[in-house]
């Protein structure tokens, strides 16, 4: 009951539109001095939270990312993916996600995967004679992926608060994301053959076109490989590959594509102290309202209500999913995954939960979050992108919906998909 009334109390303060950080540190604090009737311990609490050498890899990967969009890639690996499936059924959607794939592995983020792909790809598809709801829901559900497949910041800021190793998260992510782009290409073609047969074909690339389509995009490809391949060998830590990535950024927009300039360097390195300085206060938050937690003894309380019940792993993780779905429409990723990890972790603990598998289970969650309305923030991407209604978009958007629920189970229910390629990493 205690617990319930805490969530019910920080989430009607959320609700009331203070931003994430305020609303947890206010809420903390307020129960820190009804609980202890005094503050001391929060500032050691949150100094403790943010010293920490994994927290680097946050500004690094997201200089990363905005360095390789000033960089202006993402035409030549749309083009690319466009050029090698032109002539399949739907060539034009699976271009769409081959290039979110792709770009997830560079941007770390799905409502900037959504966002540049979406530019390029929504007037592409809608000029080859898609539907408006199709484009829309492709662009949408594709951009999802953006922190599935790594780098991923949900990831690393779950790695942080449950100590998980943050590159075991995403070496599990690979298969999970690349099943589910499999999954939306499969769609798209099937879609194309038997619903949208008018859509237009193109003859298959000759071997020349493809041979220069792949060279265009080879140095934008070889980013993430050189990063995630650098940390399943080994060679890199998850921060050590975020800054070998910055600089490999770097060097391909200033020195092989020339498209990035000093000033772009600068904008890149603003926003990304931006992006990090938000995070880095949720975190802050998050510490305070997790330290209230333990000190009123809430986790032990909740593995005694799960022993008590025999609920099981299975049916543990159902509920779990269900209750991070609904609040994903309502709240911002990053606060789910501070609010309820913490609360939950000595049950998972206690029930032998893998905390990668679980991680993985609340990425594809919170994927869903991106599309399911009311804030939705990749169906708000795609208004911003084309000023269309919201209706539209949503309607396009709910198949992947199902879609994405059924990798989820799969993965639930064959934990492999997660954990094979972790378990062979050096």
């Amino acid at each position: 009951m205690t617990i319930a009334l805490l969530l019910i109390g920080v989430l009607a303060l959320l609700f009331t539109g203070v931003p994430i950080f305020v609303g947890l540190t206010v809420f903390g604090s307020a129960m820190l001095l009804i609980t202890q009737g005094e503050l001391g311990s929060a500032t050691e609490v949150i100094f403790g939270e943010l010293n920490r050498y994994l927290l680097v890899a946050i500004p690094l990967f997201a200089f990363m990312a905005h360095v390789m969009i000033r960089s202006r890639i993402v035409d030549d690996l749309y083009n690319t993916a466009y050029t090698l499936t032109r002539h399949l059924p739907g060539g034009l959607g699976i271009a769409t996600i081959l290039a979110c794939t792709i770009f997830a592995a560079i941007s770390g983020s799905s409502v900037a995967t959504a966002l540049t792909i979406g530019a390029v790809a929504i007037p592409q598809m809608l000029r080859f004679g898609y539907t408006p709801r199709a484009a829309y829901g492709l662009v949408a559900a594709g951009g999802t992926l953006g922190i599935l497949i790594p780098p991923s910041g949900p990831m690393v800021l779950y790695g942080v608060t449950t100590d998980a190793s943050i590159g075991g998260l995403f070496m599990a992510g690979i298969m999970p994301g690349l099943l589910m782009a499999g999954v939306f290409i499969a769609w798209s073609m099937g879609a194309a053959a038997f619903a949208h047969r008018h859509l237009a074909r193109e003859p298959r690339a000759s071997l020349r076109e493809a041979v220069v389509a792949i060279r265009k995009s080879l140095w934008a490809i070889s980013l993430p490989v050189f990063v995630l391949g650098g940390m399943y060998a080994g060679v890199f830590t998850a921060t050590e590959a975020a800054a070998a990535g910055a600089w490999l950024a770097l060097l391909v927009g200033g020195f092989i594509y020339r498209t990035l300039g000093l000033r772009d360097v600068w904008d890149s390195a603003i926003d990304a102290c931006r992006v990090s300085a938000m995070l880095f206060m949720i975190l802050a938050g998050a510490a305070v309202f997790g330290h209230v937690l333990t000190k009123m003894r809430i986790p032990q309380q909740i593995v005694e209500t799960v022993v008590a019940t025999d609920i099981g792993v299975t049916g543990f993780l159902i509920v779990m999913m269900a209750l991070i779905f609904l609040l994903g429409m309502f709240l911002e990723s990053i606060s789910i995954i501070l609010i309820t990890t913490p609360v939950i972790l000595p049950a998972m603990t206690h029930l032998g939960i893998n905390p990668i598998w679980y991680g993985i289970l609340l990425v594809i969650n919170l994927e869903l979050a991106q599309i399911t309305p009311p804030v939705g923030m990749n169906l708000f991407t795609i208004k911003a992108i084309t000023g269309s209604p919201m209706g539209p978009i949503v309607r396009g958007a709910a198949p992947y919906v199902l879609l994405m629920v059924a990798v989820m189970a799969l993965v639930m229910i064959w934990p492999q998909i997660a954990l094979w390629l972790p378990g062979t990493m050096r």
